[in-house]
């Protein structure tokens, strides 16, 4: 039985910091939470680092270059902006100008940050771990760019188990 309440809709992230258990909201995004869910299941996420982090504001990974220019093989995605507000805690999607633009990027905000609300699409919130979260190593205060930043060590659904795959890195 799973410690989560939601395991089909729960991300369990095993960071370079410590685990952290992201809530998905497919009620709110279900188009990214199925985009998040194949890419996890694919592997994709283990060995990502978080490759933009601002003190006070966001950590941002999902870059299989780790320099923020890359996203997976699937097509971007169409924005689900919805009415969830960024808080602290916060999952979103990162993007680019297009609001289409989304893929595989994603960011957990440090502190609340409405201005961002209605333009990029929330799809999850941290239930555990925030204080992993907190320990990321930060980035340049202007660009946010990291010098041996941290990682995604394994990513996994909840409901998967925790034995799944192959512990491995992805080759990244």
């Amino acid at each position: 039985m799973s410690q989560y309440p939601d395991p089909e809709n729960t991300l369990v992230l095993e960071t370079s910091q410590g685990v952290v258990a992201i809530a998905m909201r497919p009620d709110l995004a279900p188009g990214h939470v199925a985009r998040i869910k194949t890419l996890v299941r694919e592997g994709f996420y283990d060995g990502i680092v978080f490759h933009r982090v601002i003190a006070g504001f966001m950590a941002q990974t999902g870059c299989p270059h780790g320099t923020g220019t890359g996203g997976s093989s699937y097509p971007d995605l169409a924005a689900e902006f919805n009415n969830a507000s960024h808080r602290r805690g916060t999952a979103s999607m990162a993007r680019a100008a297009d609001p289409d633009s989304a893929n595989s990027q994603f960011f957990i905000c440090f502190a609340d940050a409405p201005f961002l609300d209605g333009q990029y699409t929330v799809w999850g919130e941290v239930i555990a771990g925030m204080e992993n979260v907190d320990k990321i190593k930060k980035g340049d205060p202007d660009s946010g760019i990291v010098v041996d930043p941290d990682r995604i060590i394994r990513a996994r659904i909840a409901s998967d188990g925790s034995d799944g795959g192959d512990g491995g890195d992805g080759g990244r």
